[in-house]
């Protein structure tokens, strides 16, 4: 009898209660909902519809029709205009990792511990992130005139935002332990950085720089739109005087040069970082027998050799690995030296610069609305509509995607790489060229915009999606297919829902880029408050350009803000 109680007692106890979700989760559904809501009524109000696709049917065959042939640059003037394109990415790149490096040190928890100056490196980092990169331009422009320099430094200090933010995760990721070796044997702080903390983040600031190098060279062709040179210059002439042969040309070549840099850049990853397990053991253990070393051949308790006996040199060998990656190094610093000279910055006009610089930046305060301020709401509002539909359009052809290229969820490895290189296409084509095509296809105005950006969005999106789906638990997978699950059951129950907070983080992430890409998508016609910017920047209402800028500032900081919360919420 009281077997069968203890039998009945914990069947009672092993029953399933009925639990409520939590109050942030909740949270979260509503937020989704909202999202929702406000996704579609963007897309009716945008009138992105299946009719305004069929409106614009002969627009696109009469476009086609006049870009053949196309017109491409004689030779010389095509490498002029590409290598001071390749000039002004480069030097903006080193710019922006020679300004990362002190702010993430300062703004990372393990190598600043005064906390109101980690602080005010993290804001250094939002503003930087959050300033675009044409609105520098214009005001380096005003500066220092026409030319390379305002591309460089528009180009290098908006790029502190990720680079810095990068850098600091990196350092704020490395071990303790190498540093606290140094620290206890005497080191002094910069040796303890340069021994025991930068040595392990350096594959993170080498991966970031070649990351950054892929997307400034993307940017560089907006930038060309305000007189910045290279080949963005040159597009832009050709679009203005409707030359559709030799602007769709261009495009095409800066859609090449985009996948081959992409393409060259993955190829030095993983030439220059190698297996990152095997360096960093190898860094701990020279370490290790340098402070040995210094320490008099003690560590950890146990006797290691010292510095006379030549089996534990205190400088690493000169291997084969070591030389090809001091080659590495030195051919960097020669193409940036190339660079440098390359780009023909006018350092005379930058002293002039420099030395009526706080005049000019007065154009810039206080801000005012210019007497238009319920019209910079009023395309505030379409500038967020693109970004709703553009976010919910691209979710729509990223999700297929993004299933397919993930290597445990494709049918085939083979289908998983032809989706992996359709990604890789899109992201090497900059949303500037899809906005061209679909404002000479359906004209000027949002529709364009909110359509390039969604077709965009299949590059980073899809992306994210496939990796969060590889990075699933496999053991969980196997055992509900072991229960009998069908392939669509066990993705839907295991494979998703493992994923589901970094799938729901990712669609409040693109809608933050669409943001600030919708904006500055307006300066070539693709609707939202992006073409209110350009034309204060032009008629010298910089008062204005700084309203703006607030504006869609405050906007891109409540999203921020609200991505945030969600990953937490759901982690």
């Amino acid at each position: 009898m009281s077997t069968t109680v203890i039998g009945i007692s914990d069947r009672v106890e092993a029953a399933p209660t009925l639990r409520w979700p939590s109050v942030p989760k909740l949270g979260v559904a509503a937020v989704f909902t909202v999202w929702l809501i406000a996704s579609l009524w963007s897309v009716v109000s945008l009138r992105l519809n299946l009719a305004t696709f069929v409106d614009s049917v002969g627009n696109a065959v009469d476009f086609v029709s006049r870009i053949f042939p196309l017109d491409f640059p004689p030779l010389g003037e095509l490498a002029r205009m590409t290598g001071q394109t390749l000039a002004i990415v480069t030097c903006a790149t080193a710019l922006s990792v020679a300004l990362s490096v002190p702010v993430s040190l300062a703004a990372a928890r393990n190598t600043n511990r005064h906390g109101w100056l980690r602080l005010g490196m993290r804001a250094v980092i939002v503003v930087t992130r959050a300033l675009p990169e044409i609105v520098l331009a214009i005001v380096f422009l005003r500066l220092f005139g026409l030319g390379p320099a305002a591309g460089i430094l528009a180009l290098g200090i908006h790029s502190v935002g990720m680079v810095g933010k990068m850098y600091a995760d990196a350092i704020e990721d490395t071990a303790a332990g190498p540093r606290d070796a140094l620290r206890a044997a005497g080191a002094t702080w910069s040796q303890q950085l340069t021994g025991g903390v930068l040595p392990q983040a350096m594959p993170a600031f080498i991966a970031t720089a070649l990351h950054r190098f892929d997307i400034n060279l993307r940017a560089s062709v907006l930038l060309g739109y305000v007189g910045v040179g290279g080949i963005g210059m040159e597009l832009s002439l050709a679009m203005k005087t409707l030359n559709y042969r030799r602007g769709i040309a261009l495009a095409l070549l800066i859609v090449g040069l985009c996948v081959v840099i992409e393409m060259i850049s993955g190829a030095v990853r993983a030439a220059m970082l190698g297996n990152p397990a095997p360096k960093r053991a190898s860094r701990w253990s020279r370490l290790r027998r340098r402070v040995a070393d210094a320490s008099g051949g003690w560590v950890d308790g146990g006797a290691v050799a010292s510095n006379a006996d030549a089996r534990y040199p205190i400088s690493p060998p000169w291997s084969a690995g070591r030389v090809l990656r001091f080659g590495y190094f030195g051919v960097t610093a020669a193409i940036l030296v190339v660079s440098v000279l390359g780009a023909d910055i006018d350092v005379s006009r930058m002293a002039e610069g420099v030395a009526t610089m706080w005049s000019t930046l007065r154009l810039f305060v206080p801000p005012s609305t210019g007497g238009i301020g319920g019209e910079l709401v009023a395309q505030l509002l379409v500038t967020v509509q693109i970004a709703l539909a553009a976010t919910f359009l691209g979710l729509l052809l990223a999700v297929p995607i993004g299933v397919l290229a993930a290597r445990n969820v494709a049918p085939s490895q083979g289908v998983a790489r032809f989706f992996r290189i359709v990604i890789v296409v899109v992201r090497g084509i900059p949303d500037l060229i899809f906005a061209i095509i679909f404002i000479v296809i359906t004209g000027l105005g949002a529709p364009a915009g909110a359509l390039a950006l969604a077709v965009g969005a299949v590059g980073l999106l899809g992306k994210l999606i496939a990796d969060s789906l590889e990075e699933s638990d496999v053991r969980v997978q196997q055992a509900v297919a072991a229960a009998g699950a069908t392939r669509g059951q066990v993705f839907v129950a295991a494979t998703v829902r493992q994923c589901a907070p970094a799938l729901a983080a990712h669609v409040f992430y693109q809608l933050d880029v669409n943001i600030r890409a919708a904006t500055l998508l307006g300066v070539v016609g693709a609707g939202g408050i992006g073409f209110y910017l350009t034309n204060a920047a032009r008629v010298l209402q910089f008062d204005v350009v700084t309203m703006i800028v607030l504006m869609v500032f405050a906007v891109v900081l409540a999203v921020e803000g609200l991505a945030i919360w969600i990953r937490r919420a759901l982690s």
